[in-house]
């Protein structure tokens, strides 16, 4: 088993590294989003008790980069499916949690990757980059990246068009990281918006990397809480991909 999660997992790097249109875009469009954004709101107003917005975005840049590597990095199931290749892997004696593992750990690898590249820019952004407050960050965005490509490898294996894929992706990932406050505090919005930002799993992702690297977080739940919900959406994601996978055989796959 561990072989089989290897040479999947070691085929998603490959590929993205050798696809410089991916590679580019899931890095520079976060970072494009971050200066734009940095540049025009970041004397305008505190956030969050921070000094500035670059400050305050910077955890949300972070979410998002790991989030777009997962849109870019699952679609390749889709790819896979048409070449024959998932065929090839469902009808070999890999166990099925093999190909769910290998595909969501490489793509979480490529999100974690991305984003420590991204992180070089803390400075920038007022934030120190401490060792203790570097390694939490580092666990919150492994959990984070999981559990995001987890839900994307489960919305790319039950689909079979690339188009339709996208759309689904960002009507359902897109919202997730607008409503988890990652570029605005939405704990004083609409009762609705407050409502759904409890309930939304990206809201403990991005609360949690601002308590890894800010040491403290105004408007989110706790640390402890946000580790709790960062956690329980990565184990989630990951069950329901490892489900989808043994649930749908190689000529359904087809």
């Amino acid at each position: 088993m561990s072989k089989a999660v290897f040479s999947l997992w070691h085929r998603e790097i490959v590929r993205f590294l050798r696809d410089r249109s991916r590679l580019t875009g899931s890095l520079m469009q976060p970072v494009i989003f971050w200066v734009l954004f940095s540049g025009a709101l970041n004397n305008s107003v505190q956030f969050g008790g921070m000094e500035n917005y670059s400050e305050y975005f910077f955890s949300g840049t972070l979410a998002m980069i790991t989030l777009f590597t997962a849109i870019f990095a699952t679609i390749t199931v889709i790819e896979d499916r048409k070449e024959g290749f998932l065929q090839g892997v469902l009808v070999s004696p890999v166990p099925r949690a093999a190909i769910a593992l290998g595909k969501i750990l490489g793509g979480a690898t490529l999100g974690v990757g991305l984003a420590v590249i991204f992180l070089v820019l803390a400075p920038f952004a007022g934030i120190s980059l401490e060792l203790g407050n570097v390694l939490m960050g580092l666990g919150v965005l492994t959990l984070l990246a999981v559990a995001v490509t987890g839900l994307g490898f489960v919305l790319a294996w039950l689909m079979d068009s690339a188009a339709g894929y996208h759309g689904i992706m960002m009507l359902f990932l897109m919202p997730m990281l607008l409503l988890s406050g990652a570029f605005f505090p939405i704990e004083k919005a609409h009762w609705l918006i407050s409502w759904i930002r409890h309930v939304n799993p990206m809201t403990y992702g991005v609360g949690a990397l601002r308590h890894a690297l800010h040491g403290e977080a105004q408007g989110c739940p706790t640390f402890a809480v946000c580790l709790i919900g960062t956690t329980v959406f990565a184990v989630a994601t990951f069950s329901l991909g490892t489900y989808v996978v043994t649930r749908r055989s190689a000529r359904d796959a087809a």
